[in-house]
């Protein structure tokens, strides 16, 4: 069956208050009425203008039937999965014949000519899952902290109408969490209807960018210059990791981009924690004195590598 859109059919905006529906329909009504109007098919626009009221009037009703039409109230009508009618019926038509099989299929109409109130209880749906994007820095992520988030959920006013509320929510992050994990808190997200639960609200992890670290799932990539001395010869350097500084001892004769791995001083959680990679570059100095450029000469002279021994040869 076809959506039936009650506000287009009032000819009112969605958000119209009580007062602006009201003073539609009676305006409407007076000139489909079947007793007073001789246009031709006044009494089926009377009847769509009833079942229009009738639902736009009521809070309940109006709530459910914006909760519909949210779901993308347009084509063929299907009830959004969750949705349950009490087939217990709304308040009664000023005609003959009831309403239609959409309201029908929304408010559960009686079918032997007893209605028996709508309640919003007779109607159960759980609220939408909330997905939102959560950016963190590394340091969080290690250890661990609490942030404090707002965001928007779907709910209505006093009168029904359908809105965006707003909530504030101090999240813990668990120590330990990579990027594009998905932290679930249960019944934070949009409020059922009737006595269905609330839905929940998903975190995807993001991290902001750092101005050391290279992310790789669990893993840190650091890049750490050193002197063309300390490759040749080497050293211990101090190595950044989220802990705090260690000592990264290089061996003789390192060469430029040599990846070094420090095992366990990367993301994740304690038993499956990723690596730190230290990866080396070698770094010419800017300047150079009288007495340096004599010691580089020295080394020309007296040293047998040829950086370009097998360059260009298969």
């Amino acid at each position: 069956m076809e959506f039936k859109d009650y506000y287009k059919i009032l000819g009112v905006d969605a958000d119209a208050d009580d007062k602006a529906i009201k003073a539609a329909y009676r305006r409407l009504a007076r000139k489909y009425h079947p007793d007073v109007s001789a246009e031709e098919g006044a009494e089926d626009k009377f009847k769509e203008l009833s079942e229009a009221y009738e639902v736009l009037k009521d809070t309940d009703k109006r709530a459910q039937y914006d909760l519909v039409r949210q779901q993308g109230g347009a084509g063929p009508f299907r009830p959004p999965p969750g949705w349950e009618s009490s087939g217990g019926g709304a308040g009664g038509a000023e005609f003959e014949g009831g309403f239609s099989d959409f309201f029908d299929e929304i408010f559960g109409q009686a079918r032997h000519g007893s209605r028996q109130g709508y309640s919003r209880q007779h109607f159960a749906r759980r609220g939408e899952d909330v997905e939102l994007t959560l950016a963190i820095f590394l340091e969080d992520a290690y250890r661990g902290e609490s942030r404090t988030i707002s965001y928007e959920v779907p709910g209505f006013d006093e009168q029904g109408r359908l809105l965006r509320q707003q909530r504030t929510l101090k999240v813990k992050i668990p120590a330990g969490v990579i990027e594009g994990e998905r932290i679930r808190l249960k019944g934070q997200g949009a409020p059922g209807i009737g006595d269905a639960p609330a839905g929940d609200l998903y975190l995807q992890i993001r991290f902001a960018p750092h101005p050391l670290y290279l992310v790789e799932g669990a893993d840190l990539t650091v890049t750490v210059p050193i002197a063309p001395w300390e490759a040749a010869l080497g050293c211990k350097l101090p190595v950044p990791t989220l802990d705090g500084l260690i000592n990264l001892t290089v061996p003789a004769n390192s060469q430029n981009g040599k990846r070094m791995r420090i095992r366990g001083k990367g993301l994740g959680k304690d038993d499956k924690r990723g690596d730190l990679y230290a990866v080396l570059h070698v770094t010419m100095p800017t300047t150079a004195g009288a007495k340096e450029q004599a010691l580089w000469r020295q080394l020309s002279d007296e040293s047998s590598f040829d950086p370009r021994d097998n360059w260009g040869k298969s």
